[in-house]
């Protein structure tokens, strides 16, 4: 079908002086025209949505324009962003993934528009959560619109069965969560007579320090920050406060109690479930989505009981008395809007109304749910699934959803559990979530992109994160693990240091 966004009339007034308004030039930018729009994006499925699709159509219906949308798989989706921006045919808009060098480096160079100074003029692309924004930015510049994520996830995945055969109740503090492991670990809480359970699961981590492992957890509770934290107006990793050396004291402590697996350091994370399903391991510190994936194997293996085995605490309050709720950074790559094919801002101001319109209430069932009476029955606020929908157009959905950006909250349906104990889970978790968002510790530095980190980074990391593990296992000391931060300082990390300050400085 053939649509056209015609800025004229009423709309052409409005349009124009929003674009007056935003024009650092102040120079009079002419409506424009747009009756399609040509987006790049990654599928994640086994095929690509077909051309005229049910989804497609219902957008279209939405924003107003025609979609023109190239689908690239996933696994090769940072090579043909790569070919496109070194060509000369751009969509007016490519989902990009995340901020790797190149994409900075495009970004600096004045490859996509800056929308720091425009998204505020639209309702739908007006953050409600402006540290995720600041984080997907770079250098304090906001390159595209982020596609949002649960800004909370961590939780405290622990074996119900285990807490009612003690007479335990859910950990709230660090303290709480040392007790627990500990009676876990020595008062049979399986009741089978036996020396063969322990507390927490940990397995070997793939990433280093601020990747959300349980380690980085722990610390974030005792007050050291997400990553990099403030301290007396400077940046600094967190790894170089009294506050992390205090949690690492106590993530030792917690070895060397034996409350942890002796093979953690070497656990495979592929197998991180296994323990807590055979009734060897009691607590598991991650996302609160693996408590949902526990559910249904214990739903497999004992439907009659299934409910019993499984409940979940959110973050845990640290020896200072404080909430430190470790976030993710809330978001996943987001949608810039190239200069080589968007060369007006006449013609940004347009596309930004289309991205307005595909993030309103209106579209975003549609990117996220499908369609109505096809793919989901909604029962009062909630979607039911419908199983017998085409699998290709349950696909086409997920296809879609990767233009999903739900700048200011999620604007599908949530989907209505399959049991009673199920939605009072999935309740917990949007209860938690919620509360603990309210004491996020975010990452100061995340906007921030310093030079020597792009060239020494992943050489430094491991200088900290290894001796920090080395320093749990009690295989090297407290001065040992000083005199890795060290390392870390006089190899490249305080040149890291200072970029970021003076980075973050310019954006002040």
């Amino acid at each position: 079908m053939n649509r056209s966004r015609a800025l004229v009339g009423i709309g052409a007034v409005t349009v124009t002086a929003l674009a007056l308004a935003g024009c650092s030039a102040g120079g009079d930018a002419e409506p424009a025209d747009l009756d399609t729009i040509e987006i790049m994006a990654p599928y994640l499925v086994t095929n690509a949505p077909e051309e005229g699709n049910e989804i497609e159509t219902a957008v279209e219906d939405v924003v107003g324009v025609d979609l023109d949308i190239t689908w690239v798989p996933n696994s090769s989706y940072g090579d043909k962003v790569n070919i496109t921006l070194a060509g000369d045919d751009l969509p007016h808009v490519m989902v990009i993934q995340g901020k790797d060098p190149g994409f900075v480096r495009n970004a600096e160079a004045g490859a996509f528009w800056d929308l720091t100074d425009y998204l505020g003029d639209y309702e739908n692309l007006a953050t409600t959560f402006p540290e995720v924004q600041k984080a997907s930015s770079v250098n304090g510049k906001v390159y595209g619109v982020y596609r949002a994520r649960d800004v909370m996830r961590e939780a405290v995945i622990i074996r119900k069965d285990w807490l009612a055969n003690l007479g335990l109740d859910l950990p709230e503090t660090t303290e709480d969560l040392q007790a627990i492991a500990k009676a876990f670990t020595e008062d049979d809480p399986d009741g089978n007579g036996q020396d063969d359970t322990y507390g927490i699961i940990v397995p070997k981590w793939p990433g280093t320090i601020g990747t959300n492992s349980p380690w980085d957890a722990m610390e974030t509770w005792y007050g050291a920050g997400n990553r990099w934290t403030e301290r007396d107006g400077e940046l600094t990793p967190n790894f170089t406060t009294d506050e992390w050396l205090d949690a690492v004291q106590y993530e030792r402590g917690l070895v060397e109690d034996g409350v942890v697996n002796a093979d953690f350091a070497t656990f495979d994370s592929a197998n991180w479930n296994e323990p807590f399903l055979n009734g060897k391991g009691g607590i598991i510190i991650d996302v609160h989505s693996r408590a949902g994936v526990l559910i249904n194997l214990f739903k497999e293996s004992d439907p009659e009981n299934f409910d019993q085995y499984v409940d979940v605490a959110g973050n845990l309050t640290g020896p200072d008395g404080e909430l430190h709720a470790l976030p993710t950074t809330g978001y996943s790559g987001f949608l810039a809007i190239p200069k080589a094919k968007v060369r007006t801002e006449a013609e940004l101001r347009a596309v930004l109304e289309v991205l307005n319109d595909l993030n309103s209430a209106e579209a975003g069932p549609i990117l996220n749910n499908g369609i109505e009476g096809v793919t989901y029955e909604l029962e009062g606020d909630l979607a039911v699934a419908i199983d017998d929908a085409p699998q290709a157009l349950k696909d086409t959905v997920l296809s879609y959803s990767q233009l999903g950006m739900n700048v200011t909250g999620f604007q599908g349906y949530l989907p209505k559990q399959a049991s009673d104990y199920e939605q009072e889970m999935y309740d917990k978790r949007k209860e938690i979530e919620a509360t603990d968002t309210e004491s996020a510790e975010f990452d100061p530095s995340a906007p921030y992109v310093s030079p020597t980190y792009v060239s020494k980074g992943a050489q430094l990391d491991t200088i900290v994160a290894d001796a920090r593990i080395q320093y749990i296992a009690g295989q090297i000391d407290l001065d040992a693990l000083k005199a890795a931060v060290e390392l870390w300082r006089t190899s490249g990390g305080d040149d890291i240091i200072t970029e970021i300050n003076e980075l973050a400085s310019a954006d002040s």
